[in-house]
């Protein structure tokens, strides 16, 4: 359904009874200086009928769905839905660009999925919030099987990295993009950018009324649809509609960010790599233990501290404790994780005795896997100097080597920004919606589908997974309703044309 191409004009529009069909959008240019009256009538849609219009007779039920976001969730779902149901009008509503998120995902090649966490119950744990709801049938719908398939059938070619990141094998985001929007287009959903829904109401038949705004142009719309999917992403958008609508709101704070490290002497060590560390957060306050806080895997320095996956996925589950504590902690890190610390202390005095005439800043065990700098930088907190030989280092000093390199503590105090995944913890709580269908059980017809949900998962794909399976699943229900209401359409107009012939 296009838009862009109505004839606007003043008339006195009566609205159709039940037994018509057409898609309604009430159009008004209101200046920001219109004198309050003005405005007021503008944004009164329910209460007067005279309005001005533009009207489109549509074939078959020609029922509306305004999805309010073009990202991943919302433009998947309006592709969905278009599919199941294609006499179903589609309008998406993106205040900026379509599918921003996407294109910077991954550095700009788009982590589509995961694509080693198939099974929906090892996959759900990768979910700070969320991980216990979605346990059920919500990835069994739509997993990273079905999306990596649906992305291939729609000619994308994909890959799976060893970490089980998936990306397009242009490793060029547009691959998705172009996807996504030409499939868009070619179903024929609407998509209008820099527009803002900033209301959202419902009239007694169970419609909705949405306050559309263009303020560039002074422009101010009412659509009135007959299904709404918020899918705005973290935006406080998405949340100010949904409490319009009944919903409540679990304050959003920052997730997945890096964590910044008072310590002059580790940044010098920029850009240095461990492949393998064991990472221990410490909470303040932390009165139950939480599993997840702990994690092994790669850890990057920075220049303002620490981040890589590791840090990511730590910051995701201590999102709302780290909050609370403005970002203050600490951060216990093994550098040895595969080694036992006693072993450890025999492969230290090995290397002693073998090396004992060798300085110690210039010689180390090559099975650390460890660089000079950071060595050097080990050395320099334990207080060891550096020019002594192996033969003149005391076993008191093995052992604090070997106590540094499996407990290895650094203050945090403060966090930084993941560029390729900004990612918010809060939202639509999920007691509030219905996961197998993804509609609200407060208001009926309304559906949710995104971050704007209190979901958000650690770094390697899991957030667009949420993104498509949400988008899939509520793109599937509205569609199949949309169905059912054309089917129920066209008997009653069956009926009433037996009843009265002619």
């Amino acid at each position: 359904m296009n838009f862009s191409g109505w004839h606007l004009r003043p008339r006195c529009f009566l609205l159709p009874t039940a037994k018509q069909s057409y898609a309604h959008l009430a159009v008004f240019f209101t200046p920001h200086n219109s004198n309050r009256r003005t405005t007021q009538a503008a944004t009164s849609y329910s209460s007067s009928s005279l309005i001005t219009m533009a009207h489109k007779p549509v074939g078959g039920g020609g029922e509306l769905l305004v999805v309010v976001g073009g990202g991943a969730a919302g433009v998947y779902a309006a592709v969905r839905a278009k599919t199941v149901a294609p006499e179903l009008n589609v309008l998406v509503v993106e205040k900026a660009k379509l599918l921003s998120k996407v294109k910077i995902s991954g550095g700009g090649r788009c982590n589509v999925t995961n694509g080693h966490c198939l099974d929906s119950q090892i996959l759900a744990e990768h979910y700070p919030r969320g991980y216990k709801e979605l346990r059920g049938s919500f990835f069994k719908t739509h997993g990273p099987g079905d999306t990596m398939a649906w992305f291939s059938d729609h000619g994308v070619e994909l890959k799976i990295e060893d970490d089980g990141r998936v990306f397009p094998t242009s490793d060029d985001s547009s691959s998705i993009m172009d996807c996504l929007l030409n499939e868009a287009r070619r179903r024929g959903v609407s998509l209008q950018t820099g527009k803002v829904v900033t209301s959202a109401s419902y009239d007694p038949t169970g419609k909705f009324i949405l306050k559309i705004e263009k303020r560039s142009l002074n422009l101010i719309e009412h659509a009135k649809a007959d299904y709404t999917l918020i899918a705005s992403g973290s935006s406080r958008q998405g949340h100010k509609l949904a409490e319009q609508l009944g919903h409540s709101i679990i304050d959003p704070v920052p997730s997945l960010f890096t964590f910044k490290v008072a310590d002059s002497q580790l940044a010098e060590l920029s850009g240095v790599t461990f492949p393998k560390v064991k990472a221990k957060l410490h909470l303040q306050d932390m009165k139950r233990n939480i599993p997840q806080l702990t994690q092994v895997g790669p850890m990057l320095v920075t220049h303002w501290g620490l981040s890589g996956p590791v840090i990511l996925r730590l910051s995701a589950w201590g999102a709302r404790n780290l909050f609370e504590t403005e970002y203050k902690s600490d951060l216990h890190v093994d550098f040895a994780p595969d080694i036992h610390k006693e072993d450890l202390k025999a492969l230290l005095s090995r290397h002693k005795e073998q090396f004992a005439k060798q300085k110690i800043i210039n010689s180390y065990p090559p099975e650390l896997g460890t660089v000079k700098r950071f060595w050097r930088y080990m050395l320099d907190r334990e207080g060891i100097d550096g020019d002594i030989l192996w033969a003149s280092v005391s076993n008191s000093a093995v052992n604090a080597i070997a106590s540094f390199l499996k407990n290895c503590s650094f203050g945090i105090t403060g966090k930084g920004q993941f560029k390729d995944e900004f990612v918010t913890a809060g939202g639509v709580p999920l007691s509030e919606i219905s996961l197998n269908t993804m509609e609200s059980k407060i208001q009926p017809r309304l559906f949710f589908a995104g971050e704007v949900l209190n979901i958000d998962g650690v770094t390697g794909g899991f957030n667009f997974q949420n993104a498509w399976s949400g988008g899939y699943i509520a793109g599937t229900s509205i569609g199949n309703q949309a169905l059912n209401a054309n089917l129920h359409t066209s008997e009653e107009i069956m009926y009433n044309s037996e009843e009265f012939p002619g």
